[in-house]
Parts: structure tokens; C-alpha cells; sequence
């Protein structure tokens, strides 16, 4: 017989049972449900709503159901509906009327909106830690290889040349800020919503603030229908998954072009490399591409639950029983590819020889020889177009601004001397732009040693 089934002359369609039961993905919630369970009902003794014994007694049996159920020993009753029920259901079972006291003074609103926060709480955590993991194998890395040069791009064409470093540090800054956006986002889940009831709260004297404490709430909820009914909470998490999926996928973009033949620039471990069933030759960074894949199912999620939300009106609607599935799919995916990821950068080859080849080529050097003039008094439009000229010179006869003569570069501008050639070096291009923020060595270095306190 179902919980609520008083009102109700007959049973439930089996089709109905199926098509209504999300036992069968909020059965992760047990913990959250459990614990949240055992600080209501230690409030309401302390309040006088129920017997001190009865409460006792509903704690050490929910104690034990958790146990069980992290032993394998319970099997969920899809007729029961939700975890709540199903918890519920379980402890009446086991010590009678005394446990159908459990759920004085709440409702399944105020309960799920509260276990779905719990449960965001810790995964935030966890997300946060992995994020970290990959920031200190990126910074090692980018340790290791301050005075690798490799090209620059933009709209993929050679550009000015860094570090492979300087490129690594852009990453860092990205993960950075996404695990600041989780800190941030943290703070709005960190509200306690039970007390709201079903939408309107309730009659009996709870102690609210005594719950946060037991839960390790910082806020409790102010309005009672919109604690129910609020789902930002997840969107917003939602939302920073996603641009951290954003992140590891432009990365994975990145080292799919650096394995590539053409590139070079790095190649993937063979434990993080897959082959071809019919090209023998085949090494794919198929781990890159499996990231790259999942931030659009990530993203998904995102929309289905804005999708979900946007025309419900106030206060709790059974449509935001689909808010589950898509925060739990991008949690999954995200604690499945942070990881991989992580240990597929540690265990890279960088070839720094074909990085440096890279930046020789493309005329990443130009903006420097055009400095240089600015630096010998011409204005840096006519600077800009007297480069410019010197590189269609350059492709015409397929050299570099290097291979160039003194005597060709003064025919071009008799303000040019034998310096140029140190000015449009490699090193020089990359370690002259010794600025806050620049692939300058020393700065680099600076911004590794910043993000090393940080991390």
C-alpha cells in the first residue's frame, strides 16, 4: 500500500507505477535522504513534536538502513516511487507505527530540494578536486618546458611564438575559474530548504536553524515556495560544468592537432592511444576526441533542464522530477573525464624540437622585426607595411626573415643594423615580452609559482 494512498479507491496502473517511479536513478540519493531524515527527526524531539524515545529509536534504524543498503542488502521497491518513500516504507517495516512519525512537519518537496542540495554540496567537492589534480599536472609540466618554443595561433595561422608553457598557463587560468565558479555557486546551494513543507511551511514549531547546523547549512531558505520549486541551484552547476567541458574539449581539440602527422608537436602514451581494425599504422588520441564528444552531452543536460523549467509555474510540479537525470549524467561524465584527461597529459612526450621547427615557420617573427623599426623611429603603420612587403619577398623565395642578408634588410630600410638578427630570434621574440602575463621565462615562471600557492 502506497504512503499517500488514503484518499485513493483503487491501485495504481502498473504502467503508471513504471512511467511515475524515479527510484531507479534518485536510489543515489540514500545518503543524503538518510542523513537529511535523521536531522528532522532529532529536531522534532528536541521540539517536543514527537517523543524523545521515538526519535531514538527512528535514528539508530535509519542508521542501520544506510548500512544495509551500502552492504547490498535492500533491494528499492519501484511501487514505493522515489528514495524517499522507499526509506520511509523500509523503516515502518522494520519498528512499525513509531517510524510514521518520521515525516511530521515535511513534505517529499522540501525533502528532495534538500538532498538534491546535500548531494550538489559534495560533488562540488569532489569535481573541485579533480579540476586541481589536473592543474598540478599542468603546472608541472609547464615547469618543465619554459623554454620550449612552439607557435602561436590565430584563426589556426601561425601567429608569434610562446612556450609551450605560456600555452599550458592558458589552461591553468581556464580551470582556475571553474573551480572559482563551483566555490561560487556552492554558496547558493548551501541553503536549507526543509521547513518549506509542500509550499506553505507548517504548523509545527520546527528549529530550522538547529537543522542547517546538523547539516551543515551556512543559510536557511527565506521563502517557503520558492524553496520547493527552485531549481537554479542545479542549472547554475549545470552551467559550470559545462564551461569546464568547454575547456577540456578545446584542450582535447589541441592535442588531436598536435598528434596529428602534420603537427607533431606532442604524442599521446600508448595506454591512452587506441588503434585502427584496419589500418595497422593507426595511433588515435581516441581519450581526446571521447572528451571532446561528451561536452555536448553535457551540454545537453543544461538545456533539458532549462528546457524543463521555464514555463512551471509556483510551487513544486512532477516535471522537476526530470531535474535528476541530467545533473547526475554530467556529473558522471565530468568525474569520468577529469580524470583520464588528467593522466593522459602526465604522461605526454612533448617534442620540443618539432614545436621550435613550428615556430620557424609562418614568419612568427614578423611582429618583431616590425618592433624593431618602431624602435629605429618609424611610426608603426609604415613599419607594419614595410613587413609586410618583406614577408611577400620572403614567400616568393621561400625563406625566412633570418635567412634574409643585412644587405637585403638595408635595402629595405637603411635603420636596420646588424642587431636585427638578435631582435628577430626566436628567444628574443619570446623572452622580450617579459610583461605581466607575457610567455616571457621569467614571467611564466612567475605565474607558475602564483598558481602553484593558489592551487
Amino acid at each position: 500500500m502506497k504512503l499517500w494512498s488514503g484518499r485513493f479507491q483503487k491501485s495504481t496502473d502498473t504502467l503508471t507505477d513504471d512511467f511515475n517511479s524515479s527510484i531507479y536513478f534518485d536510489r543515489r540519493l540514500y545518503k543524503q535522504d538518510i542523513l537529511g531524515s535523521i536531522a528532522h527527526v532529532k529536531m522534532l524531539s528536541k521540539q517536543g513534536i514527537i517523543p524523545e524515545e521515538d526519535s531514538l529509536l527512528i535514528q539508530k534504524t535509519l542508521f542501520e538502513i544506510l548500512d544495509d543498503i551500502e552492504q547490498g542488502k535492500i533491494e528499492f521497491d519501484v511501487a514505493a516511487e522515489d528514495i524517499h518513500m522507499n526509506i520511509e516504507q523500509i523503516l515502518i517495516g522494520r519498528i512499525g507505527d513509531t517510524g510514521k512519525k518520521l515525516h511530521t512537519g515535511r513534505s517529499r518537496n522540501d525533502q528532495v530540494a534538500l538532498d538534491m542540495r546535500m548531494y550538489l554540496k559534495e560533488e562540488i567537492l569532489n569535481i573541485r578536486k579533480l579540476i586541481k589534480n589536473l592543474q598540478i599536472v599542468l603546472l608541472e609540466l609547464a615547469k618543465e618546458n619554459t623554454q620550449t618554443i612552439m607557435p602561436s595561433y590565430t584563426h589556426l595561422q601561425k601567429a608569434q611564438p610562446i612556450t609551450f608553457a605560456h600555452h599550458l598557463m592558458a589552461y591553468v587560468e581556464m580551470f582556475k575559474r571553474d573551480k572559482e565558479r563551483l566555490s561560487d555557486t556552492f554558496k547558493r546551494v548551501n541553503v536549507l530548504p526543509l521547513g518549506s513543507g509542500a509550499l506553505a511551511a507548517t504548523t509545527y514549531p520546527l528549529d530550522r536553524d538547529f537543522v542547517a547546523k546538523e547539516l551543515g547549512f551556512e543559510e536557511v531558505s527565506l521563502n517557503s515556495l520558492d524553496a520547493v520549486s527552485d531549481r537554479d541551484f542545479c542549472i547554475e552547476f549545470l552551467g559550470n560544468l559545462s564551461i569546464l567541458a568547454m575547456h577540456l574539449s578545446r584542450f582535447s581539440e589541441e592535442i588531436i592537432f598536435w598528434c596529428s602527422d602534420e603537427f607533431r608537436f606532442v604524442e599521446l602514451d600508448d595506454a591512452f592511444s587506441t588503434g585502427s581494425s584496419i589500418m595497422p599504422q593507426k595511433k588515435n588520441p581516441d581519450i581526446a576526441e571521447l572528451v571532446r564528444g561528451k561536452t555536448g552531452r553535457i551540454y545537453g543536460s543544461l538545456m533539458a533542464l532549462l528546457t524543463t523549467m521555464k514555463s512551471l509555474p509556483l510551487a513544486y510540479n512532477k516535471d522537476m522530477q526530470e531535474d535528476k537525470e541530467p545533473v547526475f549524467d554530467a556529473i558522471d561524465n565530468v568525474k569520468m573525464c577529469l580524470p583520464v584527461f588528467t593522466d593522459m597529459i602526465r604522461t605526454i612526450k612533448v617534442n620540443k624540437d618539432k614545436m621550435h621547427n613550428g615556430a620557424k615557420g609562418g614568419f612568427t617573427n614578423a611582429t618583431d622585426l616590425a618592433d624593431y623599426l618602431v624602435k629605429k623611429g618609424v611610426a608603426f603603420r609604415d613599419a607594419h607595411e614595410i613587413v609586410g612587403k618583406v614577408v611577400f619577398s620572403c614567400i616568393k623565395r621561400n625563406i625566412g626573415l633570418e635567412d634574409m642578408t643585412l644587405k637585403e634588410y638595408r635595402e629595405v630600410s637603411p635603420l636596420i643594423e646588424e642587431d636585427v638578427f638578435q631582435a628577430i630570434s626566436l628567444e628574443e621574440c619570446v623572452n622580450k615580452r617579459n610583461i605581466t602575463g607575457g610567455p616571457s621565462e621569467e614571467m611564466v615562471k612567475r605565474a607558475i609559482e602564483i598558481n602553484r600557492a593558489m592551487v
